[in-house]
């Protein structure tokens, strides 16, 4: 299985089948009609596929590749420092939308830096990229070697009975890989091999409690004006606050969109960094693909540069809302001209403020660290610049080097620290935890940097540090952070950091997987939390399900039922499940009521609100008890119950259950029933 998966990357994907004369298959008692396979050739994947992974992230337990059959399984091999694995997010997000009942999707988290290996800080990656589906921590590449992947980001497409059909290596698949779904789901479907039960997980973004600023990528002080910017990156929203606290504005509404407009209602996706020139903050809407700019005065937002659209070629570039970008990660305005670290081709970009272009400043688009001349130069996923006048200094994080290229013509591209110009890709890989001077110092996925008084401040941002580098020297030496990832002020504790910058001998951090600001003095010896009054998380944007809408359910009509006259309108829930399956007893169990025939017996507010059933813990029942104080009368009324089920033992990829009932209810001023009596059926899988 792995040479042959190995070899279809090579040939940059193949299809694989199995064989057409094949019996036609059968669910329940129905035999479905044989229509043509569409991919000729298949190949078994084992059923150990995930064993050897350290634990399961993003759903209520470990998933056994026996559960994914009857769904199409795309399988996204990543890890959560690499851009392209960044920019095939989107996609396996629409295509989840897409698919939500025939698509599972699997990612396999499979480590490039030792800090990507802690479960911890994979789960804070998950929520800081909204990711929607089971991950697997693959930390020691047993699922990657066990299926010949040699690549980030690599797709493998699996059909509904376990075989392996095709292969992806790198990003841009979308239509392809959409294409392959809709013949997959035409072809199982009349197959009857196809299992469209609706899934419930358990997103690691429910578990975490709602805070004030979620994952801040980059931070901007202006000691001029005294005040303070914050991306606060996970609410879509810029913040701004004094140097001492005190909340000015914020701008976006927390939802992702790219509105222009006021900063009430204008609308960001996960911007980073950002430039101040007067009173026009410019920002790098990162996962929009643009650059922003806010008019602090007339509080309103407007677009700068990009299309909206992430650039899929290496252009030069062009006119600033004709030329598409790919990933702007931070951006510094010195002299007059705007500094682009384009994370997403390996580049530096510049705009000179006032014209109409935006264009290549350095390196080829090749992700390396390679030194010399500007337009042979290469970088790995700049994500951080500052700038001491004469030299503009990058954090390129994929390399784990700190880069610095003269702002005057002449001179050619150097690494102030950490390694450069190995031959075979190796720079990529030369990282770690180690100061010293020059080449021997190592960091890990530096994010950010800043300049004040002759020295270079460092984001390290996998080993949870701040470093010094002196610039004439190279000499890089830790001012914080232990190494470990920690929240503690003293001794001192980061993580993740991801931006920097300096005000007024104060250096402010960008703490990006603490939710949190932290400022400290310039030599390190202390640190402290930087608190802004009056600053609530945005209104939640996501919402709760509406079990009325939900498909593939219909609604049982039961004869009529009478109840007796009380303080409480009851519903007793059996549930009878396939067997081999458990009712989850730690989901919620949820039921919604509305009447269709107009009545007086009961305040209709209760039928607005979702009701949370109490369960029997010795067996699979469960009530609703709702304080309806009715009277005597008759109604209809539309009762609406989802629920978790899981296979007994596994509790890792759990179905959701719906039912839904239509009840005539009499009730009665002497005699009756003391509840509604429903039965929720499970067909067999």
């Amino acid at each position: 299985f792995s040479a042959f998966l190995a070899c279809i990357f090579c040939l940059g994907g193949l299809d694989l089948g199995w064989p057409q004369d094949e019996k036609p298959a059968k669910r329940g008692s129905a035999t479905h009609r044989r229509v043509a396979n569409p991919f000729p050739h298949r190949m078994a994947v084992p059923a150990d596929l995930f064993d050897g992974g350290h634990g399961w992230l993003n759903v209520s337990g470990p998933i056994e590749f026996k559960d994914l059959r009857g769904k199409i399984v795309l399988i996204d091999f990543w890890t959560y420092c690499c851009i392209n694995c960044m920019h095939v997010l989107p996609d396996l997000k629409y295509l989840e939308h897409k698919y939500p009942r025939e698509l599972v999707v699997i990612g396999v988290h499979s480590a490039k830096f030792a800090n990507e290996k802690d479960s911890e800080n994979i789960r804070r990656a998950i929520v800081r990229y909204d990711i929607e589906h089971p991950v697997l921590n693959d930390s020691d590449l047993a699922v990657w070697t066990r299926t010949g992947v040699n690549s980030w980001p690599t797709l493998a497409l699996i059909d509904p009975e376990g075989k392996f059909v095709k292969a992806f290596s790198g990003e841009g698949h979308r239509a392809a890989i959409d294409a392959d779904i809709t013949k997959l789901v035409a072809y199982h479907e009349g197959n009857g091999t196809l299992d469209r039960s609706p899934l419930s997980l358990g997103l690691e973004r429910h578990k975490l409690a709602a805070t004030p600023l979620r994952f801040p990528g980059k931070v901007l002080a202006d000691e001029g004006s005294g005040r303070l910017f914050v991306a606060d990156s996970n609410h879509n929203r810029i913040v701004v606050t004094t140097l001492a606290g005190k909340l000015l504005d914020v701008a976006g509404s927390g939802a992702v969109g790219e509105k222009d407009g006021s900063f009430a209602t204008a609308t960001f996706h996960h911007p980073q960094g950002m430039a101040l020139a007067g009173e026009k903050l410019y920002v790098a809407d990162t996962e929009n693909q643009l650059i922003r700019v806010l008019d602090l005065r007339q509080k309103k937002v407007s677009t700068l540069a990009g299309t909206g659209k992430q650039a899929t070629n290496r252009s030069t570039g062009g006119a600033l809302r004709q030329t598409a970008l790919n990933s702007p990660w931070d951006l510094l305005i010195v002299n007059h001209t705007l500094y682009v670290a384009m994370a997403g081709s390996h580049q530096i970009w510049a705009h000179a403020l006032g014209s109409g272009s935006i264009h290549v400043f350095a390196g080829t688009g090749r992700e390396d660290v390679l030194d010399g001349p500007r337009e042979e130069a290469a970088f790995a996923q700049p994500s951080g610049l500052a700038s001491d006048g004469a030299y503009l200094f990058v954090a390129d994080s994929e390399g784990s080097a700190i880069r610095r290229i003269p702002l005057e013509r002449s001179g050619p591209v150097d690494t102030v620290a950490g390694t450069s110009d190995l031959s075979n890709g190796r720079s990529l890989f030369a990282f770690g935890d180690l100061d010293g001077k020059g080449s021997a110092a190592r960091f890990q996925h530096p994010l950010g940097v800043a300049y004040s008084s002759g020295r270079l401040y460092v984001a390290d941002t996998y080993n949870h540090k701040i470093k010094l580098i002196d610039p004439e020297t190279g000499v890089v030496e830790t001012v914080l952070g232990t190494g470990k990832r920690g929240d503690s002020l003293q001794p001192a504790e980061l993580a993740e950091p991801g931006g920097l910058s300096i005000a007024d001998g104060q250096l402010y951090i960008a703490d990006t997987n603490n939710q949190s600001i932290k400022v400290a003095d310039s030599a390190g010896r202390t640190l402290r939390l930087f608190e802004i009054d009056g600053l609530s998380p945005p209104a939640a944007q996501e919402q709760a399900p509406d079990e009325f809408a939900s498909k593939g359910t219909t609604g049982a009509a039961l004869p009529a039922m009478r109840i007796a006259a009380g303080d409480a309108l009851r519903l007793d829930f059996s549930f009878k499940l396939p067997a081999g399956y458990k009712l989850n007893k730690e989901a919620p169990i949820t039921c919604r009521l509305r009447a269709t025939e107009p009545t007086e017996w009961v305040a209709n507010d209760q039928f607005a609100k979702r009701h949370h059933a109490t369960l029997d813990p010795h067996a699979d029942k469960a009530f609703v008890s709702i304080p309806a104080a009715l009277k005597a009368g008759r109604a209809t009324l539309e009762v609406a119950l989802s629920f978790t089920y899981c296979r007994d033992g596994v509790g890792g990829l759990c179905k959701l259950g719906n039912e839904r009932w239509t009840v005539p209810i009499e009730v009665s001023p002497t005699v009756g029933e003391s509840s509604v009596q429903l039965t929720a059926h499970v067909a067999t899988p």
